[in-house]
């Protein structure tokens, strides 16, 4: 019986090898246990086919969220500028991209970096005449909900072409032939008329990295560059910081410029450093801090200003209600200049910083300046490095530092008032930073 039992079980065993089918999949590595559900499967078609067929916020969030993570970054911006709004979709984008990605310039929001550093090289490599209109304009459709900033280090000048005679619109004080270029820089105006969110506008015209193809021309400001952007500035009304620095403006050019920003109603920092600005633009500044200004910052660091621009600045300082840190270093104030700030600081009453560093100014206006010491109440941060005053101003402007109970700050750094003279002004300073903490808490 034993042995039957055997037999059959053999038997049994035997048949059911010889029957059984042997399945082969033609995919080596695939097996039983690794095939995706349903829902993975759905998951990454969509991903694949996201750019032709964007299937996004019908999903559920942990669906979403999976998808996301999972995106190309080289989908087109026409399909994701107004569709994904996940920052770490953008973040993805970003280090893709740049090797350097400092969010902080951009408010700590990685889609509005993506989308101002993209713009911001589409302008920087735009050619007039030659590079398609179009497409920046394409570009500023999809980006004006996100720009708030634009930082263009480079505008780069069109091919050399005829010159014509521009109408009447341009005519005006442009030059003395009345003939420019045909083409000149990118058009601002495009821009500001798609941008409605834009409060920043950093420039600079000239090129970067021209190595040995270098040309002065490369570095023009021309007349018609100066009125069409000058009508940018003032149609946008959102406008808070504009900086205009090392593009070689010329006195004409900045007069007109200016003129276009005064009554500008949120404009709140200017920046026209390391140019050629002269008295006639220290007079339009001047015409700028006595209209309906907002200005709290005005920079004016690295250009020609002289005694005459000074005393147009100073008159409208005295006045001024809004301004809160001017920069006049590095100009040709000397002494009747800087004493014509001074006496403008001594009816002021809102200013707290003022630089008046590298102005050949000398011991002549250390009284003046002493005196501001003693009668302003509002500055904090006075700024007199790489001037001429010897220990003889010194000693003056330490008297006047006895009386003083606001300031925080003083750069005497490069002048020759002497190790003990410093001192003493730095205790004073001391003093009041004391003071001051106290008050705070």
């Amino acid at each position: 019986m034993l042995s039957s039992s055997v037999h059959n079980e053999n038997f049994s065993k035997s048949a059911d090898t010889k029957f059984m089918r042997r399945i082969i999949a033609e995919d080596p590595e695939w097996n039983l246990a690794t095939v995706p559900h349903l829902i993975e499967l759905c998951l990454t078609h969509i991903v694949s086919n996201f750019a032709a067929n964007p299937i996004l916020e019908e999903l559920p969030l942990r669906h979403k969220t999976k998808v996301l993570s999972n995106l190309s970054v080289d989908i087109p911006l026409i399909v994701s500028a107004n569709l994904i709004a996940d920052e770490n979709y953008w973040e993805r984008c970003c280090k893709t991209r740049w090797q350097v990605c400092d969010v902080s310039q951009h408010k700590n929001l990685w889609k509005r970096m993506y989308f101002e550093k993209n713009l911001c090289e589409l302008i920087e490599k735009f050619v007039p005449g030659i590079t398609d209109t179009n497409m920046i304009k394409e570009t500023l459709n999809l980006s004006s909900n996100y720009v708030k900033c634009l930082n263009i280090k480079q505008l780069l000048p069109p091919v050399k072409g005829p010159t014509v005679n521009l109408d009447e619109d341009f005519s005006d004080n442009e030059s003395e032939n009345g003939d420019v270029p045909l083409c000149d820089h990118f058009d601002f105006n495009i821009a500001v008329e798609m941008l409605p969110y834009l409060k920043e506008l950093h420039l600079t015209y000239g090129v970067k990295d021209c190595g040995m193809n270098f040309e002065w021309s490369l570095f023009e400001f021309t007349t018609k560059d100066c009125y069409l952007l000058a009508k940018a500035v003032k149609l946008c009304k959102t406008l808070e910081t504009f900086h205009f620095h090392r593009s070689k403006i010329a006195d004409d050019k900045a007069r007109v410029l200016i003129s276009h920003l005064i009554d500008h109603p949120t404009l709140n920092s200017l920046d026209l450093s390391y140019n050629k600005l002269e008295n006639g633009s220290a007079r339009a500044i001047g015409k700028l801090l006595n209209g309906h200004s907002h200005l709290v910052s005005l920079d004016l660091t690295n250009n020609q200003i002289s005694v005459q621009g000074a005393a147009a600045i100073a008159h409208a300082l005295a006045k001024n209600e809004t301004l809160k840190s001017l920069s006049l270093r590095l100009n040709r104030l000397c002494d009747d200049g800087c004493q014509a700030i001074c006496r403008a600081l001594l009816q002021n009453t809102t200013l707290h910083e003022i630089n008046l560093g590298s102005n050949d100014v000398t011991n002549i206006s250390a009284p003046l300046i002493a005196q501001v010491f003693v009668y302003n109440k509002s500055l904090t941060n006075f700024i007199l490095s790489c001037n001429t005053i010897t220990e003889e101003g010194g000693k003056t402007l330490q008297e006047g530092m006895e009386d003083n109970m606001t300031l925080l700050k003083m750069d005497l750094r490069l002048t020759d008032i002497g190790q003990e003279c410093e001192y003493s002004i730095n205790q004073f300073l001391k003093k009041n930073r004391e003071r001051h903490r106290k008050k705070e808490n």
